[in-house]
């Protein structure tokens, strides 16, 4: 049985792991775009000098040789031919039994700097992004971010304390909208303007001027202000890697469509990642590889973990992380606990956890995502949810065996 799979991110080497564990002997062939094996949520510490590209790798020197994988770098996919089973790249192609796409996505382009067709203005999705903007940066003194999301932010940092003017332009009243309430996430806002970066939110870009060498000079802000800029990075979000999908038959709608078993429409063809428009995070994504992969070595396996945790944050020190909900609705209730070393919000909704943000301290994250997926009702147990711990939930049986008893 020959297995293939397309992208060397988290699901497709997640996939590759699984498969060899359980067919020792099948041919497994990856084939990516990139030339490196690195992890996107490091690409910011490649940019600082904080990691060579060594340093962003998640597996062995000899990870392919050991596992008996073959693997075909530094090579675009151009066609999936589901008919003949064969996936096509520059002047090649390859068959497949089975095959696992697990392509990623690239970064969202603005159309108004995207018609310029500007050499300065550059995504942050992967490592040749990250090296391009590197090697811009050598002589780029004043640095427009376009988004103030994880990607956004990740590229500010990594230029932070140094002598480059940052701006960081967003849509959204605060920054990480997504990820964190306005409390939290204005610690980082408020590091971030200390290490030299300035934030215009709330407006976003109409304009921008393009000199002779095609390159940006400056964005306008709807708000009429205009910033100079010799380099501009772009980050406002991801769309899933399928251009090279037309005309396969295999079905997409803001990602590939996958059923529960992550299998698209045509027989022995499976999705993971990025790529399905599924929980991008990296847990999830190396969960999904897994799945395919069992799948695709006949042990048939559900998807079942669409719960999202909210990646973790890091930056100066100072660890984040949420869970489900960041600000209550109507019907919802919020309980606070804040000093000088953390920062707790729950949400809950009749007695049930479906939102958690924790700030400089973050552990025993475990213990909230197991309420907030089981929909367990703590009101029952009439002390603070803050003092919870899951001793209150199970209780230890004659046989030493534990039974949940919540």
């Amino acid at each position: 049985m020959k297995h293939v799979i397309i992208g060397a991110g988290a699901a497709g080497i997640s996939a590759a792991k699984t498969i060899r564990n359980l067919k020792s002997t099948d041919e497994i062939v990856i084939i990516s775009s990139d030339d490196a094996v690195h992890s996107r949520c490091m690409l910011h510490n490649y940019i600082s000098g904080e990691r060579d590209e060594k340093g962003l790798s998640f597996v062995s020197d000899d990870f392919f040789a050991k596992n008996n994988i073959r693997w075909i770098s530094g090579k675009k996919v151009t066609k999936v031919d589901t008919d003949k089973k064969l996936v096509n790249f520059a002047d090649s192609s390859e068959s497949f039994d089975t095959l696992l796409i697990a392509s990623g996505s690239d970064s969202f382009e603005l159309p108004l700097l995207q018609s310029h067709n500007a050499k300065n203005v550059f995504g942050l999705r992967h490592l040749s992004d990250a090296k391009a903007i590197k090697e811009r940066a050598k002589n780029a003194n004043d640095i427009v971010i376009i988004g103030a999301g994880l990607v956004g932010l990740d590229a500010a940092y990594a230029f932070a304390d140094t002598d480059k003017k940052i701006t960081v332009v967003d849509m959204s009243d605060s920054i990480l909208s997504l990820n964190l309430d306005t409390y939290a996430s204005g610690v980082y806002q408020q590091k971030l303007e200390e290490a030299g970066c300035t934030f215009y939110l709330g407006c976003k870009v109409n304009d921008a001027t393009c000199d002779a060498n095609s390159n940006i000079t400056a964005v306008m802000l709807d708000s009429g202000k205009k910033l100079s800029c010799d380099m501009v990075i772009v980050a406002i979000g991801s769309t899933p890697t399928v251009k090279f999908l037309a005309d396969s038959g295999i079905v997409c709608n803001n990602g590939i469509t996958v059923n529960n078993h992550l299998a698209t429409n045509i027989a022995n063809i499976y999705a993971a990642g990025d790529v399905t428009g599924l929980s991008g995070i990296w847990p999830n994504a190396v969960n999904q590889g897994e799945v395919a992969a069992k799948n695709m070595c006949g042990v048939p396996t559900v998807y079942d973990d669409v719960f999202a945790l909210k990646n973790t944050i890091n930056y100066f020190g100072v660890p984040s992380l949420s869970l489900g909900k960041t600000e209550p609705c109507e019907g919802e209730i919020a309980e606070i606990c804040l000093d000088k070393t953390k920062y707790e919000k729950i949400i809950m909704r009749d007695g049930i956890v479906v939102g958690v943000i924790l700030q400089g301290c973050i552990a025993h994250s475990g213990f909230w995502q197991f309420l907030i997926k089981n929909k367990i009702d703590v009101s029952k147990l009439n002390k603070s949810v803050f003092d919870l711990t899951f001793a209150d939930f199970y209780g230890i049986q004659a046989n030493g065996e534990y039974e949940w008893v919540y």
